[in-house]
């Protein structure tokens, strides 16, 4: 993937104009003139002077790539130049986020707002059927504007599905950076660094704030790599540290990486090492298979296969693969699914409607967590993020059920203080079959 400045520059200037005429398109099927998108504001905590940290609405991140500007409008109509209003107040308090520059300055007609609020240009020329999107309150719309419209929305979220090169670029950057990172934390975890630590090295290493990463890191030793979605960061370190599980990103031009990286250290038991090994090689056998046409809820439960496989290889079942699966042992070791789709949102629109129109694509019953049910094709890009755990709530139904001599409860119960396995690459769907994104290189200048 090249990253010369003016390669990038021509990537941007397709992508916009891919976005100029696929909005033509479905602005004149859902009948609308134009679309006006609000790019959103920070929340205000109750009771409290103090914001939340803000992200831009996804459509409007989609056009610009400023997933930090609040209080911003987007005015898309055919066949003329994209206008973006940015708020840029006369503050003393707080400094003005900055002109759009670039490829950006370039392409759209540009315009400064000088108090939040409704861009008054923007609803201008009557008689438009105009379709306003973003987070807003009916009340507070302009006569005779459409606000989220569903049909428009659901085209919208499918348009998203498919990436462009520029896309693909502003991905593949985010996953360097974020690849840069999981070394930082594995080094400070090897150096006996507790978990505040490893997050604090790993924000370093990747030039990012909190505020700024797509979404809160997941950075768990021990038992705490036991809970999927893992939300403090110990300030002191395990006497014995044994596992580090480090789920982390990066966001490059709005887009997000999403990488998830298992380590064992010295102490660990050498089952656990057996089986980051295990989950490694079945999470490369099922990117192999990536390519148009595969239907994603089949491979995900292609990935319980070849955990019922690992289970009884190593020795924590003597079950057959087949009756772990049907039993539901694989679901307690692993209870989410395979992956998501991946773009300007970590769990990126459209994975569970299969076209344009938005008809609901819902997940299996025996998988509700499953944020990915459609049949690949090429430009998608999805997360593959197989795991292993020992959940006690989980597996408990086991302990006390009539499977409980199929289990090795000796070696479960030492594996416990380990928490859990994620193996997570990110990869784009190609004509040819797939490409991984997740893979090292120097990083490109951004």
């Amino acid at each position: 993937m090249t990253s010369d400045i003016n390669t990038v520059d021509a990537l941007q200037r397709a992508h916009l104009e891919r976005l100029q005429d696929a909005y033509a398109t479905i602005l004149a099927e859902q009948g609308f003139d134009a679309v006006l998108i609000y790019s959103g504001h920070a929340k205000v905590h109750f009771a409290d002077d103090q914001e939340a940290s803000f992200r831009g609405y996804g459509h409007f991140v989609h056009w610009t790539g400023a997933s930090h500007h609040p209080h911003d409008w987007l005015l898309i109509q055919p066949e003329r130049a994209p206008h973006w209003y940015y708020y840029a107040p006369a503050d003393f308090w707080h400094l003005p986020t900055p002109a759009p520059a670039g490829v950006l300055a370039e392409v759209m007609a540009l315009e400064p707002l000088r108090n939040s609020g409704w861009p008054a240009l923007a609803l201008a020329g009557g008689g438009r059927r105009l379709a306003v999107i973003g987070e807003l309150k009916a009340a507070d719309c302009p006569p005779g504007t459409q606000l989220n419209p569903p049909a428009l929305i659901a085209a919208l979220d499918e348009l998203r599905m498919r990436k462009d090169d520029y896309e693909r670029h502003c991905l593949f950057v985010a996953n360097q950076w974020a690849l840069t990172g999981h070394e930082a934390a594995r080094g400070a975890f090897a150096m006996g660094a507790g978990e505040l630590d490893i997050q604090l090295a790993y924000l370093t290493a990747t030039r990012q704030r909190e505020s700024q990463v797509p979404y809160q890191n997941i950075i768990g030793i021990n038992h705490h790599a036991g809970t999927l979605h893992y939300q403090h960061y110990a300030s002191v370190a395990p006497e014995t540290p044994k596992s580090l599980l480090v789920d982390a990103g990066h966001a490059h031009a709005g887009y997000a990486a999403d990488i998830t990286r298992t380590w064992a250290s010295i102490h660990a038991d050498p089952l656990f090492e057996r089986l980051i090994q295990g989950v490694t090689d079945y999470q490369q056998c099922l990117i192999a298979r990536l390519a148009p046409g595969l239907d994603f809820v089949d491979l995900h439960r292609e990935m319980h296969r070849y955990l019922a496989e690992l289970l009884v290889d190593t020795g924590l079942t003597s079950m057959t693969p087949e009756a772990a699966v049907e039993s539901g042992l694989t679901r307690a070791f692993c209870p989410h699914g395979l992956g998501h789709s991946l773009g300007i949102q970590v769990h990126d629109v459209a994975g569970r409607q299969c076209d344009d129109k938005g008809t609901p694509l819902p997940p299996p019953d025996s998988d509700p967590s499953l944020r990915l049910t459609r049949t690949l094709d090429e430009g998608m890009v999805v997360t593959i993020e197989p795991g292993l755990y020992v959940i006690p709530m989980l597996l408990e139904s086991f302990r006390q059920g009539s499977q409980r001599h199929a289990m090795d409860w000796t070696a479960i119960d030492r594996l416990q203080d380990h928490g859990g396995i994620r193996i997570e690459d990110n990869v784009i769907i190609t004509a040819q079959g797939h490409d991984n994104l997740t893979q090292g290189a120097p990083i490109p200048d951004a």
